[in-house]
């Protein structure tokens, strides 16, 4: 579904001298997840700058907390805080709508979209229009699971979805994709 490497989840050592180490701390952890967290927060809004003033402001909370409320688990305090602020941000506008057709592919990315053939690119294409007409849970923790590479677990606590009901999700998410695929190929 994304060409892109799954997002890892190995966060950047911690600095050992404060004010030079911090700073090149702060830059590693935009550098590793300003991408991916505006990719997901750009899918939630249907807004790419909207999603990067979501990510700048999740990036700036990141100073907030005290250091063990993240160690070990800075992507999912990541991804958590920037999903609270975009469902907060489409709540306080009562609207959702749909990411456009190949918008998340627009999306500021450091990597060029790789060229493929004419049938790759009609492929990618009719799976993109399959997975818009999912829900919208459905969609996200297909997301979250392939685009960024999270655990069922992960997903559960990003999401605030049982673990279960993630699995679930994905089941019914999976079947339906591979349904509605095979019934195009007819």
């Amino acid at each position: 579904m994304n060409s892109e490497p799954a997002l890892t989840h190995h966060e950047p050592p911690p600095p050992a001298n404060a004010n030079t180490d911090a700073d090149d701390f702060a830059r590693a952890i935009v550098a590793q997840y300003q991408t991916p967290l505006t990719r997901y927060a750009a899918r939630l809004l249907g807004d790419p700058d909207r999603a990067r003033d979501i990510v700048q402001d999740t990036l700036v909370r990141l100073i907030g907390p005290p250091r063990a409320d993240t160690d070990g688990h800075l992507a999912e305090w990541l991804f958590t805080v920037c999903r609270h602020r975009a469902l907060d941000t489409l709540r306080k506008e009562a609207r959702m709508k749909r990411f456009a057709e190949g918008q998340a592919e627009r999306v500021a990315t450091d990597a060029p979209l790789p060229g493929a053939d004419l049938e790759t690119e009609e492929t990618h294409a009719a799976m993109l229009r399959l997975i818009g007409a999912l829900p919208a849970n459905e969609q996200e923790v297909l997301r979250l699971k392939f685009q960024n590479g999270f655990s069922y677990k992960e997903i559960s606590r990003i999401t605030a979805h049982s673990v279960n009901h993630v699995g679930v999700l994905l089941h019914n998410a999976l079947h339906r994709l591979r349904a509605d695929f095979a019934a195009q190929e007819i």
